[in-house]
């Protein structure tokens, strides 16, 4: 495993911290991560903190693992923030699309305290 996933309990949502290397492998392998944690803590409001290295993941790779993402885990999450800290595109914006288009709530945010301010609002 090429990256690092730390997960804390906040008030009302896990906190998941990822670090590593940047490939679509591992970014589909700490997604099926924190769904497996959310549905065993039965937590259904999320915040990613993704600050993994490298290279951005194309347009192509972003949408597969936005759409395979949202058919695995319908149903488990009320809310997810999703914050990355090494964006440098608009690629999160055109993630963000698919996944609300297939029925996942996900809101991409620039900052931190952006999205715990918004899941703190998701009753």
């Amino acid at each position: 495993m090429s990256y690092d996933l730390t997960i804390s309990k906040k008030r009302n949502f896990l906190h998941a911290k990822v670090t590593g290397k940047n490939s679509e492998e591992n970014v589909k392998r700490y997604l099926e991560e924190l769904a497996q944690k959310c549905k065993e803590t039965k937590c259904r409001r999320l915040l990613i903190e993704e600050q993994l290295e490298g290279p951005r993941l194309g347009s192509l790779s972003v949408f597969d693992i936005a759409a395979e993402g949202s058919a695995k885990s319908r149903g488990i999450f009320r809310a997810i923030a999703y914050v990355d800290l090494r964006a440098e595109n608009t690629s999160m914006q055109n993630a963000e699309h698919v996944a609300v288009n297939r029925g996942m709530p996900v809101k991409v945010f620039p900052t931190v305290a952006g999205a715990e301010k918004w899941l703190m609002e998701q009753g």
